[in-house]
């Protein structure tokens, strides 16, 4: 079963933010849009790559009304040391969520039990705490923040515009189509 429009399981969890240790739960997610990054662990080789990439683009993402939530298995302490000996660790202001007993990525299915990390999976959370994209690679592929951000304009355009959809490689602004039986066969 796919975790698609389900709603965001309860959860308690501290996060390191802004130079502090923060409780962050599913309570958080309501009333704005969301992403939950998964990665594998801190002091790692792509992970840094990734977290740096949406670090640059966090501006953007926070324009659109999105929180972005980084996740591993590691404690939030692991998640400060990191953040206080990176170059690259060091410019992310969204919070780094610890996940020491793996409850969040059991509860999004990204887990590797047999390592105790996650996989690299993404999730965008609607106001309602609901998800409503799901990606997850194989952690040796990386990911990217401009594809993401594209994803989750066309996921806000497509909540404000119901009867609406987003065609492949959509951008804002662009058309959007509305489907109906005259455009069976036509596309």
């Amino acid at each position: 079963m796919s975790l698609i429009n389900t709603e965001v399981k309860p959860f308690k969890a501290t996060a390191y933010h802004n130079g502090k240790f923060v409780p962050v739960s599913n309570e958080n997610l309501l009333g704005k849009w969301s992403v939950f990054v998964f990665y594998p662990a801190d002091f790692t080789f792509v992970c840094p790559t990734e977290l740096g990439d949406l670090a640059d683009h966090y501006a953007e993402f926070k324009k659109l009304g999105v929180e972005i939530y980084g996740i591993s298995t590691d404690t939030h302490f692991a998640h400060k040391a990191w953040h206080d000996t990176s170059d690259t660790i060091s410019k992310v202001q969204y919070p780094l969520v610890g996940d020491p007993t793996a409850a969040l990525a059991r509860n999004f299915e990204v887990l590797i039990e047999e390592e105790g990390l996650a996989y690299r999976g993404t999730f965008v959370i609607n106001p309602e705490g609901k998800i409503k994209i799901i990606e997850v690679h194989d952690n040796g592929i990386g990911r990217d923040a401009t594809e993401l951000l594209r994803k989750v304009k066309a996921a806000q355009y497509v909540a404000a515009h119901p009867g609406e959809v987003c065609p492949a490689k959509w951008t804002e602004g662009a058309e959007t189509l509305k489907p109906s039986l005259d455009l069976v066969g036509k596309i």
